[in-house]
């Protein structure tokens, strides 16, 4: 068989190879079976050094033209495998735009309703001029009770169902916190930066205008307790502070927080070891229907206790009695939420049940402010 005979029949084969490969990959092993280092072609290419001068003239531009040729079949065809591939990816990845968008992860995430209502309360005291204390969960019981004018073996320690930690190296206990007040000492201590006058021993020149948001600890647990709860507590420090303004800074609280036009509060006497005289507030509201409603009706619901801070713990922080007094709030930041809110049991703030959160948590960029709508 001439050399043209095996050319012509080397031709016809990988065409109809080329044309029969299904995919790239076929496609590339007819490449390298023909074209590769030991492919047929490839071999013809080398049996030119074999042959005489003349005999390699017009084997040459043959062997070299069924060369091109297969190459440019085969980039012909990979093109054609290419396009096709290409199209049924498409096909496949096709989305339908009449489809309903996904929700995106920001609109399916929610805000823990105590997060939002810590960032409303927030909102309202720093527009009020007030700043943003924090401290520690785990507190001395000087900070916890002493210092907060609660004397060793006193009954108002009572009042409070105290986890006790043990003992440390030198005999002394701390304790979970069972209220933010400890942080109002810390602000009397501390303070700010600027310097403490003569007389202050330690303490930091007033004005002291904090709140103090955070969790606490006592051990009780019903449908109105949890042993861990949040509180807000407020301190205002100064030469002429008076249950005057303590009153005004609550009403406007009260009337930016549950969003009405007005509030009438009642101050009932009580009793906390902290403060001087003491009291205890009602809001006015209506509970006729479904829903507490703050701001209208005839009835009283009990919401914070306040009142002047005591002498007593003046001088535990430095302070002169005779130059300063000051105010002093709380309140739970849970039971303000489910006022407002309509929730009517605490535990499910805990229980970690998505179906609740989706049902009363805020979505993730709904944050609170005074010219926004807190709860908007």
């Amino acid at each position: 068989m001439s050399l043209t005979d095996d050319i012509d029949r080397l031709r016809t084969d990988l065409s109809a190879a080329i044309a029969a490969a299904a995919d790239e990959a076929a496609l590339d092993a007819v490449r390298v079976s023909a074209l590769g280092k030991k492919g047929s072609v490839s071999a013809l290419l080398a049996s030119l050094g074999t042959m005489a001068p003349e005999d390699r003239r017009s084997a040459g531009p043959a062997i070299n033209g069924l060369k091109n040729e297969v190459a440019g079949l085969i980039e012909a065809k990979g093109s054609d495998l290419r396009a096709k591939a290409l199209d049924a990816r498409l096909k496949s990845e096709r989305l339908d735009i009449t489809l309903p968008v996904t929700r995106p992860t920001t609109a399916t995430g929610r805000i823990h309703p105590i997060s939002q209502v810590w960032d409303e309360i927030t909102a309202i005291f720093s527009d009020m001029g007030f700043t943003i204390a924090e401290g520690p969960d785990i507190e001395t019981d000087w900070y916890n009770f002493t210092a907060l004018n609660f004397p060793e073996g006193h009954p108002a320690r009572e009042m409070h169902d105290t986890f006790f930690l043990q003992p440390g190296a030198d005999g002394t206990r701390k304790v979970l916190r069972t209220h933010t007040s400890p942080v109002q000492i810390r602000a009397m201590k501390q303070g700010n930066d600027k310097p403490a006058a003569p007389y202050l021993t330690g303490a930091v020149e007033p004005p002291i205008r904090i709140i103090a948001p955070g969790r606490t600890y006592r051990h009780d647990s019903d449908q109105t307790h949890t042993p861990m709860f949040h509180q807000v507590e407020g301190l205002v420090i100064d030469k002429s502070s008076h249950i005057g303004q303590l009153r005004w800074v609550l009403e406007e609280f009260l009337k930016a927080f549950f969003e009405v036009d007005g509030v009438k509060l009642r101050f009932r006497p009580s009793f906390f070891p902290f403060t001087e005289p003491s009291m205890e507030v009602d809001v006015q509201c209506d509970r006729s229907g479904a829903e507490v409603k703050i701001g209208q009706g005839s009835d009283w619901l009990e919401i914070l206790g306040c009142g002047m801070v005591h002498a007593n713990v003046l001088r535990n922080c430095g302070l002169d009695p005779d130059v300063y007094q000051g105010f002093a709030w709380g309140m739970g930041i849970d039971r303000i939420a489910m006022l407002k809110y309509g929730m009517n049991d605490l535990r499910a703030f805990f229980d970690a049940d998505k179906r609740w959160l989706d049902h009363y948590g805020f979505r993730a960029f709904d944050m609170p402010t005074l010219f926004g709508g807190l709860s908007s």
